[in-house]
Formats: C-alpha cells, sequence, structure tokens
C-alpha cells in the first residue's frame, strides 16, 4: 500500500489552512508493527477537511495530512523534543495513544531506522510542501495567515484535567501572529455562549504554529484547538454531527474572517 502523504488545494486568498493531524493512513509496513488498538486511529482530528470547507470555498489554501499521526506526527520537531517539557504529551512516532494505549506490538516502538525513514518519507514532504505554499503566498499578498486546524477529545484525563474548553487558541504565547490579529478574533468569540474558549491555554500552538509563525516575516500563525464534541460524535466510529457543527461552523468561520480581515489592515 502507498500512502500518499497530504492532499493540497491551491488558493488566491492570502490564507493556508494546515490539518496536519487529519490523515487515517497506515503504510503495510507500519501496520505490521502496530496493535490492533492502532488500526482504529482514535486520535484523528476526525471530519476537519469538511468543518473547513467554507475555507476553501472562499478561495484559501489548505494542506491536508493523508498519513495517521501514528506513523508520524507532522505536528512535532524533527529532533523529537518535547513541545510542552514536564507534561504528557506524545512525541513524533508515538509508541501509545492520548489514553495511555500502547501501540506497537513490540512494545518499545519503531526502530531508529524507521523513525528515519518516515521522516523522509511523510515529515519532510509535508513541510516542504507547507514552507513553499507559505512563500508563494507571501509572495504574492506579503502577509499571510496560517490557521493550524485541529481537534480532540473533551475529556482525556492522561492529558489535561476536567473537560477542555470547546475553542482552545494557541499563538505561542503571543509570539506567533500580530496581537492585533489575535484581538480581533477574541473580539468576534466575545459573547458567543454556549462555547467556553480559552488563548494560550493547555494548548498553546504545536511545532507548525512555533516555527512557521514568523510575524516580523510576514507570517502569522494561530493554532485552534477544538473539542471534537462541538461538531462530533467522540465515540467509535467517530461520526460527524451536522446538527452539533451547525452551531460552531459559523463561529470557526468567523475567527478566521476576523483574522484575515485584521491581518490586511496590518
Amino acid at each position: 500500500m502507498n500512502t500518499a502523504v497530504y492532499e493540497f488545494h491551491e488558493g488566491t486568498l492570502p490564507l493556508l489552512v494546515s490539518i496536519p493531524h487529519l490523515g487515517t493512513g497506515i503504510p503495510d509496513e507500519a501496520r505490521a508493527q502496530l496493535t490492533e488498538i492502532a488500526g482504529e486511529v482514535a486520535d484523528t482530528d476526525w471530519h476537519l477537511d469538511t468543518l473547513y470547507d467554507f475555507a476553501r470555498r472562499a478561495g484559501a489554501s489548505v494542506l491536508g495530512a493523508m498519513i495517521s499521526r501514528y506513523v508520524i506526527d507532522l505536528n512535532r520537531p524533527s529532533t523529537g523534543e518535547s513541545l510542552y517539557p514536564g507534561q504528557t504529551t506524545t512525541g513524533l512516532c508515538p509508541t501509545e495513544t492520548f489514553r495511555g494505549e500502547p501501540l506497537y506490538r513490540n512494545g518499545s516502538g519503531p526502530s531508529e531506522a524507521d523513525k528515519a525513514q518516515r521522516l523522509e518519507r511523510y515529515w519532510r514532504p509535508y513541510h516542504e510542501k507547507l514552507q513553499a505554499e507559505l512563500e508563494r503566498l507571501r509572495a504574492i499578498h506579503g502577509r499571510v495567515l496560517l490557521w493550524e486546524a485541529h481537534s480532540i477529545a473533551s475529556v482525556l484525563p492522561r492529558l489535561f484535567e476536567g473537560k477542555l474548553p470547546d475553542l482552545n487558541l494557541g499563538t505561542n504565547s503571543g509570539l506567533s501572529c500580530d496581537p492585533r490579529i489575535m484581538e480581533a478574533v477574541s473580539a468576534r468569540l466575545a459573547g458567543h455562549q454556549p462555547f467556553t474558549w480559552v488563548h494560550n491555554g493547555r494548548f498553546k500552538g504545536g511545532f507548525i504554529t512555533r516555527e512557521y509563525g514568523r510575524p516580523e516575516h510576514g507570517v502569522h500563525a494561530i493554532q485552534l484547538e477544538m473539542c471534537q464534541s462541538t461538531y462530533m460524535n467522540e465515540a467509535a466510529p467517530f461520526e460527524y454531527r451536522p446538527d452539533l457543527a451547525a452551531k460552531v461552523k459559523p463561529i470557526v468561520q468567523g475567527m478566521v474572517d476576523a483574522a484575515l480581515g485584521a491581518l490586511e489592515n496590518l
């Protein structure tokens, strides 16, 4: 089985939506090493291509992973260091699910040779495409908004206490985008009940937000980590819920629109 790394749509707006955990593909050589529970790919950021279809229709570029994060996590540094020192998280080539279930039959994970191969086959092509598209859009528009789209189960005791806020915005503690862009997003969120939200809380932005968000170079990055309970069923088989999505989707679109408007007014 040859698993494609990503699916890409080229747009015209100064907006790139990146969805690095959308993929469910597991190549045969990796599947042979994985446990049965890994085959459920439960920690996928399910259906975000559907939730963000408004951005593609409006003219955004969209880059969505097709390879599962269980093979290699495209939102981790290639060197594998933790983005949240001292906190429980998963690594570049995860060996456990978010709930602590083992992913590998051998109990220890992929070999160093496997990791190196996955970096070259899957991690680097995604980042090369992301970088190339940011440069293309910046050459046209001068400035570009990188919107990192993520979602996660709302309750994961191993990773955080209690229920996560519905909408978790991360800007690397304010370093990855101009504050005026985040102010516009916050203003759009004000009064939108019943959704709860936080800025730079448990999730401050992963590797992509931190690495590519360079306001001084015209790239402004925001990560949105959504509770999956806002738009889907969190239990297998992880169905999309149009009735739920209809309530949160306009809020997400409003945030993206507000950020893009602020970018154009800088």
